[in-house]
């Protein structure tokens, strides 16, 4: 007998086949068996099973991947990932942009390289065991897969600021970063744009690599340049990971120079796709970018006490010499492009550019943002920046190529309980505007191919056989939705607006939604590489399709 039966959805199981009117029955943590209502037969299952859920009306997919979180921190102030559920969400991947939670041997320089770091929750942790450890013992309403975050190798091992890392300093970083695949890290994050990291050669990160071939596991990679030589960048992407033999996935790879320039990257990730790389892409749902103020300075000038960090703010020359450093805000070339987050510390600069800004306050951009990262010394984090670098030309080229998946580039964040004063755009909508906009208001691709991006795509490029998919033997991670209100409500200055138009989720056979609330049950768990899910040959035939 099965403890639950999904009854008269329209099943899209990812394995290729077209949609069909069937049942889902789940035992346990898994799927049991997919039938379609055209060539099933009656069973005891569908007399007896007193759990169902009604799916007439509604689609029935696997759940939906997050290739791309920073929800790192957030699972483990709220496990209960609200903004996540409401999408049909059911495996989120963090570690990325170089930005995690481990490994930590400074909590207090820890934290820069955490995105949405909240101070409810310290960080006990140092290890990445410690820290899976801990995420489990959250019971998250999600699974969670990590990478492990190239800036906290270098933190721990280097210390701070852009000084290259010595022969000892790379020995030191494999060891963290061994000792993190060895606990069941999927593989490593980098972010060679950012100050500590930009100090890493194309040999120093492919020395590392070599571990995350070893296991398998795979490059995330925030490349180096995503503005004046983005396609340069990803070439080096592209040769460390054919030094190395690790597998890569070019993280949000759209550049900020226009669409002649995406063209190129993408031909230049087809090409060594064509050539034998193990190679692939995502993207995330918004026509902006959002980051941190504090990367228009040195990351040198944040080091110390906050007196410290103040002083060279406001120090005059410091300030000329800044002229001469180029950072990801600047390389935009245009001040007008990059606005101010609503904050509590300059609220009345909240939704203003940097060039209105600075000529409200009768000064140069550069001075005006040393300006305003004084006042936040104790906290530079506090000010955040949102960047117009996209168009929907660019968005629709890079989702329509089948080498990319959608993703988030957010935190799991709740309305209420500890989170509920912070915001993250795509939270709340990334999987419900992907296919909202791509399938029903724009019909740019079929329902079967958004759902295989949301599912069977980013399973595979993880190498999960048993995620992803609707078959006998696989977890039972399944979204239940109406597919044609299914739908995003954020706003690019309202963000925390939850999804519509998802009926059920089930995480592991445990019910995460039912009729659209979502419940206290939480039945994620932290997913580890190299302690292997049992597989059937039932999916490993699924997952070869």
């Amino acid at each position: 007998m099965t403890d639950m039966l999904i009854s008269g959805g329209l099943v899209i199981d990812r394995t290729g086949a077209p949609p069909f009117v069937g049942d889902v029955r789940v035992k346990g943590d898994r799927i049991v068996r997919v039938s379609s209502r055209e060539t099933q037969e009656t069973d005891e299952d569908s007399q007896t099973c007193t759990n169902t859920i009604d799916a007439r009306g509604l689609m029935v997919t696997p759940g939906f991947i997050d290739i791309h979180s920073h929800s790192d921190h957030t699972l483990v102030v709220d496990p209960r990932a609200f903004s996540s559920v409401k999408q049909g969400v059911t495996l989120e991947v963090v570690g990325n942009c170089g930005f995690g939670c481990f490994p930590i041997e400074n909590p207090k320089l820890a934290r820069s390289r955490i995105y949405a770091y909240h101070d409810v929750t310290p960080l006990t942790w140092r290890s990445a065991e410690d820290y899976f450890n801990r995420l489990d013992e959250g019971h998250p309403a999600i699974n969670v897969a990590s990478l492990v975050a190239n800036g906290q190798l270098r933190l721990a091992a280097v210390g701070p600021g852009e000084q290259p890392a010595t022969r000892a300093h790379m020995r030191q970083m494999r060891e963290l970063l061994d000792d993190s695949l060895t606990a069941g890290a999927w593989g490593i994050s980098t972010c060679l744009e950012s100050g500590e990291e930009s100090s890493m050669t194309e040999d120093d990160v492919a020395e590392l690599l070599r571990s995350v071939a070893e296991q398998r596991g795979i490059h995330a990679a925030h490349t180096r340049d995503g503005a004046s030589r983005a396609a340069e960048a990803i070439e080096e992407a592209i040769r460390t990971a054919d030094k190395s033999g690790a597998r890569l996935q070019v993280s949000h790879l759209i550049p900020d120079g226009g669409f002649a320039d995406m063209k190129r990257c993408i031909q230049v990730v087809e090409s060594a796709s064509s050539s034998g790389s193990d190679v692939a892409f995502d993207m995330h749902t918004r026509l902006f970018g959002i980051g941190y103020l504090y990367v228009a300075v040195p990351p040198s000038w944040l080091q110390g006490p906050p007196n410290e960090v103040r002083a060279r703010l406001e120090d005059p020359e410091m300030r000329r010499e800044l002229r001469d450093f180029e950072s990801y805000l600047s390389k935009l070339g245009d001040w007008s492009r990059i606005a101010i987050l609503d904050n509590d510390v300059w609220p009345q600069y909240s939704r203003r550019s940097i060039a209105e800004v600075a000529e409200d306050r009768g000064a140069e951009p550069l001075d005006a943002i040393c300006d305003l990262l004084a006042a936040t010394a104790d906290d530079v984090g506090r000010l955040w920046t949102i960047e117009m670098t996209f168009t929907e030309d660019e968005q629709q080229e890079a989702f329509l190529h089948p080498l990319c998946v959608p993703m988030s580039d957010a935190a799991a964040l709740a309305l209420d309980g500890p989170l509920a004063g912070s915001s993250f755009h795509g939270a709340y909508s990334w999987a419900s505007w992907f296919y909202r906009y791509m399938v029903r208001d724009h019909k740019l691709m079929s329902p079967e191919t958004a759902i295989h991006k949301l599912t069977g795509q980013p399973a595979s490029i993880l190498g999960l056989r048993e995620r992803g998919v609707l078959g006998e033997g696989a977890f039972a991670d399944v979204a239940i939705f109406d597919s044609e209100s299914f739908a995003d409500r954020e706003t690019m200055f309202n963000p925390n607006q939850p999804a519509v138009g998802m009926r059920h989720v089930l995480v592991n056979g445990v019910v995460a939604m039912r009729d659209g609330k979502v419940t206290e049950q939480r039945g994620g768990k932290v997913l580890r590489k190299g302690r292997r899910e049992l597989q059937s040959g039932t999916m490993r035939r699924l997952a070869s399709n």
